[in-house]
């Protein structure tokens, strides 16, 4: 009745869908197996046979499946019309077919009927398939589609069934008696019913009764599908008899190599990979990361400092050569020598190991079009450009999956490149694999047509004896080597011999290991998962020999490319994109006819005063340099339209008639722009800030860094800030002495970053613009948490790790072996902290392992992104100097163009990199400005302020300074109400000294700007540069001055050394120490004064601050404090917008907006819009942005009012915009958020309310009722002259529901939910009397509270926001997790054993709770080293409910009356108020009057009072009536 049958095949179709037809879609059979059973389940008979392959070759990749080789089967197997005759005379006994996705059986057995005898007669059984939704549903398996269930694998239906596992899967034979079993037990419990199999229901009642128990394996004895056979320990057996002597030196040069910039896969540090290779005698190397080239300009960097040694040492040699006092000896040592260490220099080679699509890149139909493997290297300069262009291309545009190249790109872009056919992954071993030999001779032609004798076979062996590792490999890797090693022969083509690196050291595997987890989202116990063969190590010359002593041809080949490879440098010098000049100014050709090369010469060569300044060798190394004449034509042509704005721009800032001063800086500046060949940057830059504030509307930072100091970049308008005015230094910026590339960065509003960075992209073109490239590293914390999910450790188990790891910095008493403070790494903390080197050392084998895995793995890179300013624009297409790739952009979600090399390099190929920064508080000032337009009516310019401004000034001098630029913090605060600022320097001065270092200087300059202490100068004519900071040298710019002035150095001195000073560069310190005496005392000074003058540039040199950053900053700063301080609403408006996301930091913006007065109101439909906004009065309107589930349905609500008026009603507001794009979760956020309080007809809970017997709350019968009357009036017959229409939408009614209102509290936590936190208040304000006076620390304080105070009982109080009950696992008691908050901040804690029992049941979630603590050292500290102990907890002793500690107080209120405001009015008064609000608690009354300086203490011994509600009534009186502030104040005695 049932025929369960199976098959094993040479592969899987390339099409699914294709018709049977098609043979060379379909797999042939290899192996058909089938049973067949009665109607209750009787085995009645079983056939396996194997297929003889005649006409085709059984695949590597299918034998390794099911184990038949095509000589098994050649042996053994019957012809395929034998074989199907027999299935298809027990098939003709049967009425069912039966498989497991038994769809793929028939259509492969179809097939294989269509081809012997023209037809297929299967379609004439019924199916019946045991892998559908139905079993499916039935197995429950994750991971399904659409996020549904998997459909079963049989192994995996099998064990869910019977508890085992079967054996032999993938034999057709035991799949068939496992499918088989499988399908009977369906129906036995009924999973597979009449509507699978039709039949009636007695058939069903027989199959139960004859089968009442578990359905039984047959007795079928499975036939192994392998021929037992010796083991073969290499690729071909005749040549183990030809093994040769190792040579005696073995010569070896990997060139598949993979490093952590194969991300999550690769796990070696490039530096670890060349010193390995030079420890084991190995001078090259090539690096081919998985189709990038992100670590080859590292490779490169690397290798140049390992051979900078190594010339360094030939130097020394070489010296002794030239030595005339050496000795002969000495000399042929030395000769030898340097002999040797030319041996030695590092030769990298840079390569990819791509990913190449089968048919072309535009090809993306499935898993075979992610690309075969293939090794790409550089063997020339030009190589290394077209690898560039490949490995961009790939990203651009081939990424599928990966990013991929194809046959024709690599025909376009081969020359230069040397090529091998990669591992299991490449075309020639998968086309060996899949059984297409002869498509593999076809490939290795195609690429010996293109590459010549640069094409190379690649073998590796990865014979592997590690647990876990993957036996498969290697076995896979016999098979298709030998055939390698055939067609090699036959096409005349060379072998190397590779070990696919991945990791440096044999014992990194286990880690490499667990990288591999993390790389593919599963647990190092999944038996699923992937394994490599843990053979992966960069392995020495003689660990390759002993694998490969049969081939040595292949090592040997290998060196053979390393000789290929020329060397070259990476390098270059800036190249610079051509800005656009116009024609009528001048055009490159005109200027060669009007100007000669000696005119060039002698203008690029000389000073600006057309002096020779430099050798006839010195002027033509510089020409050359700049790059030759043709170059200096361009230059010279940007330099003079550069020096035409300059000039122009001059007028404007300063004014028709320019000081000498002014003229000689523009000229000097202009000079040096030129001949450093920069004028084409400065040109670019100019335009895109002129393109941000006159095209885009976008605000520009007045400059940051060291451009101010240029006062061209000031005429230009690249920056705002006169560098004459404050002795800004161009030099600081730009030094012919130490050529580097001028740096720019620009502020834009946060806001119009993006928009500048596309209108480059438009006017220089998308190939020409990129973004650069960041690499994220598992870093210290972070490897311990990855490596712990894969080995399954607890999460609490992990944050007890953690926390032992320093955030920063070791304790300040732990030293490393040169007495300097170890950096935190996990070889540190292993070493320093004693909690994880006891873990590293015990006897837990998961935590050790773990913590030995991450250590190896902390630092490798973990991810890409993109840098947050950084940006090239290129002189042409970037992928001709660098490679570039795509990134998915986390907010946009669209691909970013971005280099391959990060910032730290980009720059040395010759790419200019620029900043482009996006700062909030140029959008705050932004905001502010178009506040007060709309408030006031006022254009305020913002950039021509008074710089004098007193009310600034006293704002600065109050240090009311919060949401302030730089000034802010409360450190800053405390100094600037000392120092009471009463000039823009000094502000400047505060900026640069309010950091670490700089810092111990500001007493002193307090001391002295106050008069406190006298301003000395060392020399008299110091003043000029330190009278603005009162004596104290503040800024790097004034050493440079007063070097200048003292000694006589020179710009490009000077800058040097503010450098060396800087960066402790003892050697040129000292060089330029003695200059500075011997040029000041020439110009008679005295000598001990240098001395000390010197001194004190050395302590300070190195805290030093950039005075032109520090007053582009200041001068931004000053800019939001006068907003502040003439615009407090308008301005506080702006920056609550700039933290609209952020609601911790909106609560904090809102209390300095309750401390200036300054009401922030919920937010209103009638009054709000998208972001904070001020009203007349004075007040801010909450923004509709910062309620969650609103956005940009926001804009509906406000434009609407700006067209037709505010709203009257809720019936009128859904009226106009309830059909517009406002669903139900806006409304019932808008109505939680406390928006429709203008509609006083309906309180909050009612927008939520539920008529009885209905299911809907009123919101959700709005929004019908709404679309109704919208849709009749749409359907309605409208006369000719609109009645209808007019009459409007003030015939739409809403029926006002009735209901209770919501609680204070509750009204609340809906608010909270949608906004983030209380805004119309806090539940504890109804107890701020009891937070006053019996509350000794606020949530934000009590972690620093416990860490300090130990012995301290606390008292806090705060609501309940989480509470859990815990069970521990060590011994099943239970323990309580809860969180409480206040207005401060929140507090995570614990409760155990009696505690817990104690206080659990107060623990209920919007319970305000009052807490006593005391600090204490924990118990288990007491027997433990000092260097051991924990730190301190927090006991609770006890828990109350806030509402009860007034009433239970015993402490006695104290009520002072100031009798001069008395009178009998207040006087009744406050006597109704005592005798009302009668209690248990005492007060005392003083009486006191100020004008004779007298007091009374009464103490009422019989009446006693409610105090808590007596505070109360006062603060209301107070309230409303300014008269009793003066008259009444109160306490609580302790």
């Amino acid at each position: 009745m049932f025929l369960v049958f199976d098959t094993e095949t040479t592969g899987l179709p390339l099409r699914k869908d294709a018709p049977l037809t098609d043979y060379d879609n379909w797999p042939r059979v290899v192996q058909l197996a089938w049973q067949v059973y009665d109607e209750i389940g009787h085995l009645v008979d079983s056939q396996n046979y194997i297929v003889r392959p005649d006409g085709f070759e059984i695949p590597i990749n299918a034998k390794m499946v099911h184990g038949i080789s095509t000589e098994y089967a050649l042996k053994v197997g019957r012809p395929i019309g034998e074989v199907l005759d027999i299935f298809i005379e027990s098939a003709q006994k049967s009425k069912y077919f039966v498989g497991h996705n038994i769809n793929f059986d028939l259509s492969v057995l179809g097939c294989e009927f269509l081809r012997n005898r023209g037809e297929n007669p299967l379609p004439n059984w019924k199916i019946i398939d045991t892998c559908t939704e139905k079993t499916a549903m039935f197995c429950k398996i994750p991971g399904g589609t659409h996020g549904g269930f998997r459909f079963p694998k049989l192994t995996n239906f099998y064990k869910l069934l019977f508890g085992n596992e079967f054996d032999s899967a993938h034999n057709a034979m035991a799949d068939v008696s496992a499918t088989a079993r499988v399908f009977l037990e369906l129906v036995r419990i009924g999973i597979l019913n009449n509507i699978d199999i039709p039949e009636n229901g007695d058939f069903f009642a027989n199959f139960k009764n004859a089968n009442p128990d578990t359905i039984q394996a047959a007795d079928i004895n499975v036939i192994s599908n392998t021929e037992e056979t010796p083991v073969i320990e290499n690729v071909e057996q005749q040549l183990v008899t030809e093994r040769v002597a190792a040579p005696e030196k073995i010569n070896f040069t990997h060139l598949h190599v993979h490093s952590h910039f194969s991300i999550l896969d690769g796990m070696s540090k490039v530096s670890d990979l060349v010193d390995k290779c030079k420890r084991c005698g190995m001078y090259a190397m090539a690096l081919t990361d998985h189709g990038n080239m992100f670590g080859i300009k590292e490779l490169a960097d690397y290798s140049g400092k390992v051979n900078g040694k190594i010339k360094d040492k030939i130097k020394e040699n070489e010296a002794v050569l030239k030595n005339e006092d050496a000795t002969e000896k000495e000399k042929n040592d030395a000769a030898a020598e340097i002999e040797k260490l030319k041996s030695q220099f590092f030769k990298p080679i840079f390569g990819t190991e791509a990913y190449c699509a089968p048919v072309e890149i535009a090809k993306r139909d499935g898993r075979q079009d992610r690309g075969w493997h293939l090794i790409l290297l550089a063997k020339n300069k030009t190589g290394y450009k077209n690898l560039c262009k490949l490995a961009s291309i790939a990203y651009t545009d081939g990424f599928y999956y990966n990013p991929r190249i194809d046959h024709s790109l690599i025909e376009k872009y081969h020359e230069g490149l040397i090529c091998s056919s990669a591992c299991l992954g490449g075309e020639v071993p998968q086309k060996i694999m899949s059984g297409d030999v002869k498509g593999a001779e076809e490939t290795i032609l195609w690429f010996k047509s293109i590459f010549g004798d640069d094409y190379y076979l690649e073998i590796q062996r990865h014979k592997t004896d590690k647990p876990g590792g993957d036996k498969e490999v290697y076995e896979r890797q016999v098979e298709v080597n030998k055939v390698i090693l055939e067609l090699a022969k036959k096409t005349n083509t060379k072998v190397i011999a590779t070990n696919d690196a991945h990791f440096v050291e044999e014992e990194h595997g286990e880690a490499h290991d667990r990288l591999i987890c993390l790389s593919t989202g599963k647990d190092v116990d999944d038996p699923t998962r992937m394994h490599y063969t843990k053979q992966e190590w960069l392995k020495s010359p003689e660990e390759m020999w002993k694998i490969f002593s049969d081939v040595p041809e292949a090592l040997t080949n290998t060196m053979e490319i390393a000789d290929k490879v020329e060397t070259y440098s990476l390098d270059s010098d800036p190249i610079m994109p051509a800005y656009d000049i116009p024609e009528d100014f001048g055009t490159v050709e005109q200027y060669r006819q009007k100007y000669t090369e000696e005119d060039l010469f002698n203008e690029f060569t000389r000073n600006e005063h057309g002096e020779v300044v430099m050798s006839q060798a010195e002027a033509e190394k510089k020409i050359k340099k700049l790059g030759g004449y043709d170059k200096l034509y361009r230059i010279k042509l940007e330099a003079d339209y550069l020096a035409k704005l300059a000039w122009e721009g001059a007028k404007m800032r300063y004014g028709e008639n320019l000081t000498e001063e002014q003229h000689e800086r523009i000229v000097f500046e202009l000079h040096i722009m030129k001949t450093m060949g920069f004028p084409g940057y400065f040109l670019i830059v100019q335009d895109y800030i002129r393109g941000a504030r006159e095209e885009l509307g976008v605000s520009v930072g007045p400059g940051r860094g060291s451009a101010a100091g240029s006062v061209v970049a000031y005429c230009l308008k690249i920056t705002d800030v006169d560098p004459l005015k404050y002795d800004l230094l161009f030099e600081r910026f730009l030094n012919p002495d130490r050529i580097s590339l001028p740096d720019i960065d620009v502020d834009f509003d946060d806001d119009g970053r993006g928009k500048v960075l596309d209108w480059i992209t438009r006017k220089y073109g998308k190939e020409k613009v990129a973004h650069i490239i960041t690499y994220g590293t598992m870093a210290t914390k972070s490897a311990i948490q990855d490596v712990s999910r894969v080995q399954k450790i607890p999460l609490s188990t992990v944050a007890e790790i953690k926390s032992f790891i320093p955030d920063k910095n070791f304790p300040d008493n732990i030293k490393d072996e040169n007495g300097k403070a170890p950096k935190v790494n996990l070889k540190n903390c292993y070493k320093y902290v004693p909690e994880l080197k006891a873990l590293v050392e015990g006897e837990d084998e998961n935590i050790s392992s773990m913590l030995t895995y991450a250590q190896e793995l902390e630092d490798t890179n973990r991810q890409i992104g993109i840098h947050a300013c950084g940006v090239i624009i290129g002189a042409d297409d970037l992928t001709k100097f660098a490679p570039v790739c795509t990134i998915k952009d986390k907010d946009t979600n669209e691909d970013v163009l971005v280099t391959q090399y990060d910032g730290h390099v980009v720059e040395s190929v010759g790419l200019i990199k620029m900043d482009f920064l996006g700062l909030k508080t140029l959008t705050q000032i932004k905001d502010a400005l178009a506040n007060i337009k709309k408030t006031h009516g006022v254009d305020l310019d913002i950039d021509n302020i008074p710089i004098d401004d007193p009310e600034t000034y006293k704002l600065y001098s109050s240090g009311n300074t919060i949401g302030t630029f730089q000034f802010e913090s409360p450190g800053m605060q405390k100094y600037l109400r000392e120092l009471q600022p009463t000039v823009f320097e000094d502000l400047i001065a505060m900026n640069a000294l309010y950091r670490p270092g700089p810092m111990d200087y500001i007493p002193t300059f307090i001391a002295r700007k106050q008069g406190k202490e006298p301003i000395e100068y060392d020399f008299p004519e110091m003043e000029k540069y330190l009278k603005d900071t009162y004596g104290v040298t503040v800024y790097q710019e004034q050493v440079m001055l007063l070097s200048r002035q003292l000694a006589n150095f020179t710009r490009g001195e000077s800058d040097t050394l503010r450098k060396a000073m800087g960066k402790k560069q003892i050697a040129k310190m000292m060089e330029l120490k003695d200059k500075f005496m011997k040029q000041g005392q020439e110009l008679g000074h005295d000598a001990k004064i240098l001395e000390k003058i010197w001194a004190d540039w050395e302590k300070f040199a190195s805290y030093a601050f950039n005075k032109s950053h520090a007053t582009c900053y200041s001068w931004v700063a000053y800019q939001t404090a006068y907003l502040k301080a003439h615009y407090p609403a308008e301005f506080m408006a702006a920056v609550l917008n700039s933290s609209i996301s952020d609601s911790k930091e909106v609560v904090f913006m809102m209390d300095e907006c309750k401390r200036m007065k300054i009401n922030v109101l919920p937010p209103n439909v009638n009054k709000s819009e998208y972001k904070f906004t001020v009203d007349t009065n004075g007040n801010i309107y909450y923004g509709f942005g910062g309620i969650k589930g609103v956005g940009e349905a926001a804009n509906v609500i406000s434009e609407e009012r700006e067209l037709n008026g505010r709203y009257t009603s809720f019936a009128d507001f859904m009226a106009r915009v309830g059909a517009k794009n406002l669903n139900r979760k806006v409304l019932e956020s808008l109505a939680k958020a406390g928006a429709f309080s203008d509609f006083t007809e309906l309180h909050r809970a009612a927008y939520f309310y539920v008529a009885p017997g209905e299911k809907a709350t009123f919101i959700e019968k709005s929004i019908r009722m709404v679309n109704a009357s919208n849709e009749r009036k749409n359907n309605a017959q409208i006369d000719l002259f609109g009645e209808l229409e007019a009459q409007g939408d003030s015939m739409f009614q809403l029926d006002i529901p009735v209901c209770e209102r919501w609680s204070n509290i509750k009204m609340l936590d809906e608010e909270k939910e949608v906004i983030g936190f209380y805004l119309s208040s806090h539940p504890l304000e109804t107890y701020r009397h009891t937070l006053d006076f019996f509350v000794d620390v606020s949530l934000d304080k009590i972690q620093e509270v416990i860490r300090t105070k130990k012995g301290t009982t606390v008292h806090f109080a705060g609501i309940v926001t989480s509470s859990a009950e815990m069970t521990a696992k060590s011994n099943g008691n239970k323990f309580g997790k809860y969180t409480i908050e206040d207005m401060s901040g929140s507090y995570d804690f614990p409760l155990f054993s009696k505690d817990y029992m104690k206080f659990n049941y107060l623990f209920v979630t919007g319970t305000p709770l009052y807490i006593t603590g005391i600090v204490q050292e924990p118990f288990y500290n007491r027997d433990l080293p000092e260097e051991k102990k924990r730190p301190n907890e927090l006991k609770i002793i006890d828990v109350d409910l806030l509402e009860n500690v007034f009433p239970k107080t015993k402490r006695e209120a104290k009520f002072v009356f100031n009798v001069n405001n008395l009178d009998s009015k207040n006087v009744k008064k406050m006597i109704d108020v005592f005798a009302s609000n009668k209690g248990k608690q005492r007060f005392s009354v003083m009486l006191v009057d100020k004008e004779h300086s007298m007091t009374c203490m009464l103490h009422p011994e019989k009446n006693k009072i409610n105090i808590e509600a007596v505070f109360k009534v006062i603060d209301e009186l107070k309230k409303i009536n300014n008269d009793y502030a003066d008259l009444v104040s109160y306490d609580l005695l302790k």
